[in-house]
């Protein structure tokens, strides 16, 4: 039995897909299943079971034997939240309580974590662990990831294999239900559609350009291919980046969204809204050795060939992953 928590939400869903793709079985969901606009990111994936989120921790009790890998990837994440509450419920503390029971039961783990973590990137972009202490996040979302992290590497004890992942900014089908928390490309094409031009945030710094923002942007199935990896493999217990490897600006991805639709290009710019300018990260860029080091060898897609894929195969069609 593999379980993926946030199984209804854009990465959790689209990993159910992959692994059923590639023959597995036996899957379970894990959400709060009340959403009914995430409902359609599960149509068609054979499930064993759905177990609502707050059941999820005595339904584990209750199942652990039966249980061969968690993948766990629902948390809160939206980055315009400040109610440190919130995250300390969903992000922190539920987190521990998965974590401790796969200490218990010793079932492998691999946990989302987020590039958020990383803040300004004073210190980089490295997933180095000794840099994690001292990483200083934007906002309550990407403090309560580090807190995480950092709790995780102070344990003793541990399931016999785990991963904590940093994903950096990642974008792909099954993200129609996230409204402003979805990736630039999925607004992008539904500018272009609408009104036949991108609005980009204009630069609040005189050192980066209008457009010229840096992103490392990583395709989800790139993502799901690394996590299904890990499972297959069971090797070096680590926290781990993951995303391209490669930042390139939004002016790349927006011109790579007009060309995958097959129009012509229109771009102009708009303030960063008030309330997350000062919350802004301006670069990010993962840095991959660790992951390469530790087996890991396929190729990622290129931001073109994602966007291609992501605007031709699924957005221009409305289909799901």
């Amino acid at each position: 039995m593999i379980i993926v928590t946030g199984a209804a939400g854009f990465i959790g869903s689209c990993l159910l897909g992959e692994l059923q793709r590639q023959g597995w079985q036996d899957l379970v969901a894990v959400d709060d299943f009340s959403r009914i606009d995430k409902a359609p990111n599960l149509l068609g994936k054979k499930l064993t079971a759905r177990v609502e989120r707050r059941d999820f921790p005595k339904w584990l009790d209750a199942n652990q034997k039966l249980v061969q890998f968690i993948f766990h990837l629902g948390a809160r994440t939206d980055t315009t939240e400040f109610d440190k509450a919130v995250f300390d419920e969903l992000n922190v503390n539920y987190s521990k309580a998965v974590w401790e029971r796969c200490t218990k039961y010793q079932i492998p783990l691999v946990y989302a974590s987020s590039a958020a973590t990383y803040g300004e990137g004073e210190f980089g972009y490295d997933d180095d662990h000794a840099l994690i202490p001292k990483l200083k996040p934007l906002n309550p979302y990407g403090a309560s990831k580090n807190e995480f992290d950092q709790w995780v590497l102070k344990q003793e004890r541990t399931p016999f294999f785990w991963a904590g992942l940093k994903f950096f900014n990642v974008y792909g089908p099954n993200e129609y239900h996230k409204a402003r928390m979805a990736s630039v490309i999925y607004h992008a094409f539904n500018q272009v559609r609408e009104k036949g031009e991108v609005k980009l945030f204009r630069s609040h710094k005189p050192e980066y350009k209008d457009g010229e923002q840096l992103r490392d942007f990583v395709y989800v199935k790139d993502l799901c291919n690394v996590c299904i990896w890990l499972m297959e493999t069971r090797k070096h217990p680590a926290i781990y980046n993951l995303g391209s490897g490669k930042a390139r600006t939004f002016l790349d991805l927006t011109r790579a969204t007009f060309k995958a639709m097959g129009k012509e290009e229109h771009i102009t710019f708009i303030d960063t809204p008030i309330d997350i300018r000062d919350k802004y990260q301006y670069f990010t860029e993962a840095r991959m050795e660790k992951l390469r080091a530790a087996g890991y060898d396929k190729p990622f897609h290129t931001l073109e060939e994602g966007v291609a894929d992501y605007v031709g195969n699924y957005l221009l069609k409305a289909a799901y992953c």
